[in-house]
């Protein structure tokens, strides 16, 4: 429907994330102005915002929200009462492909050349100066990252759309052979705007920001020593073991076929309703080991990779906010070498084996305790994404699916290696620290972190590393 007066056309549902919360913007805006975003809801966990965006998108799309309403009410089920309501409203606005007026934008009028500059009622406004450098500027300074991609569905429509936005095409002769077309500078242009583009389809959009802090050794891109990183979310549909396998891959003969978790996992069902039945207890089920093994796997492939970056190099050293595995971890293992970060990258391996082999996941250290404590938190980010996977959809459903505090309860013989992110119990890995010994934790310094507990069984030291 055309906006009115005081409404205006909404565009798209970006999604913002930072290490302490997820937020969920409209591009609202009009035909022949600059577009600008504001806010639609915001909360602590980016599954749920991911959910909130996929589904106003979808109603966007369509124009229609009636088919939403089941999925609407479930995820604000899920919220916290003001992102509910927010979302709720968001989805009505979507439904019309219109958004109440929030912002104006304002067109300057030209000034007479002859006629003085009026201050600001609140003083003159500051300038940027040329060659600052971020500890020299008086105002915060955030730093926004985008990832896109996009799968061209039809050439035609999306050049022509792009044209009509003022893109010319590169000279053939500076063209690859594989873009004859310029899609590449199409798509460019195109994405400028934010929101959908014609003629494509969105299939993937990640927002990164942050505020920029002297104190933590960062810098301006231009003033940098180091090459700016951003990690992004990735590998959420990867399954451990690939099944498929081109030309430059080994043979598919070769490969270590996927778990067969239902046959791992049997499911018991007994309707007797006695306390003291052991089929009655809690199950790990195929699906919740399906979920539990993606996480470990993708965290082994992030932590892999950033040992390789990292090194030896001190993780105060580098800009914060660019890793998804060692960032997480106490502070106390920041300054850890590449071999240490390589066997921790290990210990996500070693739970996942376990899994593999139809056992529940059973640290046998501390290095495996931090380990499967973030498996269990990542684990859940991966459902709307892994539900697509045929092999995942064919697992029979149980009660027992995805209860994640279950899993928290039951695979831990003690929470002791969190105490080390709580600055009220500073000192407690040192054995000799008062409390430490009051509470019997135990060693929990940077390096006793692979000494076995003593009570599971031993990991064998010859296995090696998968990568």
């Amino acid at each position: 429907m055309p906006a009115g007066l005081d409404q205006t056309y909404l565009f798209d549902f970006p999604c913002e994330h930072t290490p302490g919360k997820s937020r969920v913007v409209a591009l609202i805006g009009t035909m022949d102005a600059p577009r600008c975003l504001t806010a639609v809801m915001t909360c602590k966990d980016q599954a749920l915002a991911y959910r909130a965006q996929l589904l106003l998108r979808r109603i966007l799309a369509a124009r229609d929200g009636s088919w939403a309403g089941a999925d609407l009410a479930e995820l604000a089920a899920a919220l916290p009462d003001a992102p509910a309501g927010s979302l709720r409203q968001a989805a009505v606005h979507a439904a019309t492909g219109t958004w109440p007026l929030a912002c104006t934008i304002h067109m300057p009028e030209p000034e007479e050349e002859d006629e003085e500059p009026v201050e600001a009622a609140s003083g003159a406004r500051t300038v940027t100066r040329d060659g600052a450098r971020l500890k020299d500027l008086p105002g915060m300074v955030v730093r926004v990252a985008h990832l896109r991609e996009f799968h061209i569905t039809d050439e035609d429509v999306l050049l022509r759309e792009a044209l009509g936005r003022g893109w010319e095409p590169m000279p053939a002769s500076e063209l690859d052979e594989d873009d004859p077309r310029d899609l590449v500078g199409a798509v460019m242009t195109l994405a400028e705007e934010g929101g959908q583009i014609v003629g494509a389809d969105t299939l993937e959009d990640q927002c990164e920001a942050g505020l920029l802090r002297p104190q933590n050794g960062d810098e301006l891109a231009v003033w940098s020593e180091r090459p700016i990183r951003t990690h992004f979310s990735y590998g959420l549909r990867l399954a451990r073991h690939p099944v498929e396998a081109d030309a430059a891959s080994e043979p598919a003969a070769a490969q270590e076929p996927a778990a067969d978790l239902a046959a791992l996992f049997p499911l018991k069902d007994c309707q007797c309703g006695g306390e003291e039945c052991e089929d009655c207890g809690w199950q790990l089920t195929p699906r919740t080991a399906d979920l539990l093994l993606t996480a470990l796997s993708v965290l082994s492939d992030q932590a892999y990779e950033e040992s390789e970056e990292l090194r030896d190099m001190p993780l105060t050293d580098l800009h914060r906010g660019n890793w998804g595995v060692f960032e997480r971890l106490p502070e106390l293992t920041f300054g850890a070498d590449r071999r240490w970060r390589r066997r921790m990258a290990r210990a996500f391996d070693d739970l996942a084996d376990d899994l593999e082999a139809g056992h529940w996941p059973e640290p046998s250290c501390t290095a495996e305790e931090m380990a499967l404590h973030l498996a269990i938190e990542d684990a859940p980010s991966y459902l709307d994404d892994i539900e697509d996977r045929d092999d995942h959809t064919r697992l029979r459903e149980h009660g027992d699916d995805y209860d994640w505090h279950m899993c928290s309860s039951l695979f831990f013989q003690d929470h002791d290696v969190l105490m080390l992110f709580d600055s009220r119990t500073a000192g407690i890995a040192y054995p000799d620290d008062a409390a430490n010994q009051r509470l019997g934790v135990g060693d929990l310094r940077r390096q006793a972190w692979f000494e076995s507990f003593g009570n599971t069984p031993v990991r064998d030291p010859a296995r090696g590393f998968r990568r």
